[in-house]
């Protein structure tokens, strides 16, 4: 079976193929009531149009490194996350990125030098496979009903990936990001903060010295409000961090240390 040319996997893919009739004629998506990809991810990529969900239940941060990207974070320590169990079962009511949902499949371009984008899936899930029991993907030689539904969706996803990206470069062009940082202190522990670094954050300062003619434009496009949604998701640090110490996954048993920069959300 051939794979996708992939020189590097994107978060929570071991592998990439394309999907096609020839190969997975009688293959199925099975639904699944639990994501354990998804398990022990304390930072998972989200678009600019889930801003205003996501903002609800997690903050929303940038990753480091020279191509930021937004992230909501499910738990502010390597190996944290209060919203899945180890199992990838989903104890915590809250929004489920898109990310997340769109796994095995993404969009992939099996030619570099082609703008064409072909449905990928991960061929180590078990999601995707023979047998009897879920959506079939094709009928006959077509694609299905269900797996149109796919290929929908992650186009979607791409669609939303070009304009985040698009957010991203005006962020930086206006030299608006810089690295974050949170001191959070435990009433048993007053006199020990625990500091989180190894993100981006936007620099408030920065903002308010921006001109008049570009806020007026930023609000205009529907880019000042996605502004706002970040420095107001922040607040949900020490929300998430209190869920960390309910949950007896506290930073005593981590570094105290949010590192993001390694997190990549390219397919």
């Amino acid at each position: 079976m051939a794979s996708a040319p992939q020189p590097q996997l994107p978060l929570f893919y071991n592998d990439l193929a394309p999907l096609n009739s020839r190969d997975h004629a009688s293959w199925r998506a099975r639904s699944v009531d639990k994501a354990p990809w998804v398990a022990g991810q304390h930072a998972v990529p989200i678009t600019t149009d889930e801003f205003a969900l996501a903002l609800r239940d997690f903050p929303i941060v940038f990753s480091g490194g020279d191509q930021p990207v937004p992230l909501a974070l499910m738990g502010l320590n390597e190996g944290v996350n209060v919203f899945f169990d180890d199992e990838g079962q989903m104890t915590t009511p809250a929004y489920v990125p898109a990310y997340i949902r769109r796994f095995p499949f993404l969009l992939a371009r099996l030619n570099p030098n082609s703008e064409d984008m072909s449905l990928c899936f991960d061929p180590t899930s078990d999601i995707v496979g023979e047998g009897e029991e879920g959506n079939p993907l094709f009928e006959g030689d077509q694609p299905s009903e269900h797996t149109k539904g796919l290929l929908q969706f992650c186009q979607n996803f791409e669609e939303a990936g070009a304009r985040t990206q698009s957010f991203m470069e005006e962020l930086k062009k206006a030299d608006l990001l810089m690295d974050g940082e949170l001191a959070i202190q435990r009433a048993d522990e007053p006199d020990k903060p625990y500091v989180y670094r190894g993100f981006k954050m936007i620099n408030q300062d920065k903002l308010r010295e921006l001109r008049g003619d570009q806020l007026r434009t930023w609000n205009q496009n529907g880019m000042l409000p996605l502004i706002y949604a970040h420095l107001f998701s922040l607040d949900l640090m020490r929300v998430i961090f209190a869920k960390q110490t309910e949950q007896g996954k506290g930073p005593a048993a981590s570094s105290g240390n949010a590192a993001l920069e390694n997190v990549e959300a390219s397919a």
